[in-house]
């Protein structure tokens, strides 16, 4: 269980890395080069934008619960 736990935080760890960088900064970011700077009037954000952050946050959560079980493994596992 401990390996499954193990992959799931690298391959989410990873996926954090890459969304993150997709993200908009102050000039712009890499999610401009797929159509992320097409801006909708409400809000003041793109629908991409909104999408990526949703993902970010679902991905986000899903490594945060994988290193609190790790943790709880290591601590209470045999």
């Amino acid at each position: 269980m401990e390996l499954v736990f193990t992959i799931l935080l690298v391959i989410t760890s990873s996926a954090l890395i890459l969304l993150v960088l997709l993200h908009k900064g102050r000039g712009g970011g890499l999610s401009d080069m797929f159509g992320g700077g097409v801006s909708s009037s409400l809000g003041g954000s793109s629908v991409a934008e909104r999408n990526l952050d949703r993902l970010t946050v679902g991905i986000g959560a899903i490594w945060f619960a994988c290193v609190v079980a790790l943790g709880l493994l290591l601590a209470y596992g045999s």
